[in-house]
């Protein structure tokens, strides 16, 4: 079973379900189990978490990398876990984002889990797109001992390596106004009118309009809007959830500053992820490149990610890890769809990293070859 076909299984398997994550996980754990892997699989909260180790064993002194993807999708209609093909598009809810890569990954592990120079740790979770932030599986896995010295998220960068993601600002604002008789509105002050002022005010903070190497600028979304509690009364009480993904160089302490500046809005409570940043000299990070360029045409850029990702768990316990994934569009979207070309590309750069990595740390210094070159984009 080629990368593909795997990917096009894995498509049907609805998994924003626990019934449809359970299924798919069990589906993975027998796929890695046939192919003669040595499979763990653990419970988080009741959710399905696989891992599997290969090549080095554990006492060798070698180096170890995380292979690092989730199982679980946004929410979609029925009709997008039928997986359909145009062309060299594979299309279908997770194709880009990252049921795509998790089947290259699956394949990879599968060809480089001879070699015994490499510690090889694949690692699939059921919860990266949930949210409840509060407990995710890859914290507790990092808290419970997971660790290597390189990870490697199988997240969509068309074929780049995401070596920064934006930190996410998740805040819940309430807005008040005055009530008053539906028939006489002009004898209150509508709070649903008034949060989206407001939220049009967040847009053009002055934190809004700032940017960086990467980036061009932050991101801002309205993701819920909850106001009102009778037909014939003007609303006195609004909240919404503003998600603001915020870059590298910026502070979320000041970002909520500038909101609470603004008149009858009130930060009822906020959630903060930190950036995601690795250096583009990162010895792991330059001989990712090094492998990648043998499986594409042209060179592998450094880029920024505009979404969150579980990076972040590992580089806030020390190990250095970046997001890389296959080419493609739409995730989160009706009409989400990665190349299949990419795939076998993704894959084989994968296995290539493994494979020549023992070499490139032995022979090259960090700071031999030049650094990463980034995308045009932001201040770059």
């Amino acid at each position: 079973m080629d990368e593909r076909v795997l990917a096009e299984r894995l498509i049907t398997y609805d998994t924003s379900t626990l019934d449809g994550l359970n299924a798919a996980a069990g589906f993975v754990k027998g796929w890695l189990e046939s192919h003669e892997l040595e499979v763990k699989s653990l419970d988080h909260d009741g959710l399905p978490v696989v891992m599997v180790d290969a090549g080095a064993p554990a006492s060798a002194a070698a180096p170890t990398v995380i292979l690092h993807g989730h199982l679980d999708v946004v929410p979609a209609y029925a009709a997008q876990f039928a997986p359909t093909v145009e062309g060299d598009r594979l299309i279908g809810r997770g194709a880009y984002d990252m049921k795509g890569a998790l089947a290259a990954m699956m394949c990879a592990v599968k060809d480089v889990a001879a070699q015994q120079q490499v510690r090889v740790r694949f690692v699939c979770v059921p919860d990266e797109e949930s949210e409840d932030v509060s407990s995710r599986s890859t914290d507790v896995l990092i808290a419970s001992g997971l660790t290597g010295d390189f990870a490697l998220t199988g997240e969509p960068t068309d074929l780049h390596i995401g070596i920064q993601a934006k930190g996410v600002l998740a805040a819940r604002v309430a807005v008040s106004g005055v009530a008053a008789h539906g028939s006489t509105p002009w004898l209150g002050d509508n709070a649903i009118l008034k949060a989206h002022d407001a939220f049009r005010r967040i847009e053009t903070l002055p934190f809004s309009r700032e940017s960086s190497d990467l980036f061009d600028r932050p991101s801002i979304n309205l993701a819920r809007i909850e106001g009102g509690d009778a037909f014939n009364k003007v609303p006195d009480r609004c909240t919404m959830d503003v998600d603001i993904r915020f870059l590298p160089t910026q502070d979320p302490g000041e970002i909520l500053a500038q909101i609470r500046a603004i008149p009858d809005v009130e930060i009822l409570k906020c959630f903060t992820r930190a950036p995601a940043v690795v250096s583009r000299a990162n010895p792991y990070v330059r001989a990712l490149r090094d492998a990648i360029g043998r499986s594409i045409e042209g060179e592998a850029l450094s880029v920024g990610r505009d979404g969150a990702s579980d990076a972040v768990s590992f580089l806030e316990a020390g190990i250095p890890a970046v997001e890389f994934g296959p080419v493609g569009a739409g995730h989160h979207g009706p009409q989400e769809w990665v190349s299949i070309s990419s795939l076998r590309r993704f894959r084989q750069a994968v296995s290539d990293f493994v494979r020549l990595l023992p070499s490139w740390l032995e022979h090259r210094e960090p700071d031999d070859g030049p650094d990463l070159r980034a995308v045009e984009g932001g201040l770059a």
